[in-house]
């Protein structure tokens, strides 16, 4: 079984992802094997907040070079926006960035 805080990895501060933090979605970079459904299980019970939908994004990692070194790769990773009800309360990790 998995726990909420393995299952949300970090959250996504970006100027785009805080943006949206007005009209109550949030991004998160989350375990690549973990579906819609433990996603807003685990947003719920971690923040205190009702969820309405969730989008998942499966990332490709970028290719790098150092030099005149062979190129290597970002690994791959899965990103989800939460977007909460209208009647949730905002989470507070998130409040001070707008």
């Amino acid at each position: 079984m998995k726990l909420s805080s393995d299952i949300l990895l970090r959250p996504i501060i970006s100027e785009q992802s805080t943006e949206h933090v007005d009209l109550k979605k949030y991004v998160f970079e989350v375990r690549p094997d973990v579906n819609k459904i433990e996603i807003k299980k685990a947003v719920e019970d971690l923040f205190g907040v009702k969820v309405q939908k969730v989008t998942t994004l499966n990332m490709k990692g970028k290719t790098k070079r150092l030099g005149r070194h062979p190129e290597g790769k970002r690994k791959d990773w899965k990103k989800a926006v939460v977007k909460l009800t209208d009647a949730s309360k905002t989470i507070e990790f998130f409040e001070g960035l707008t």
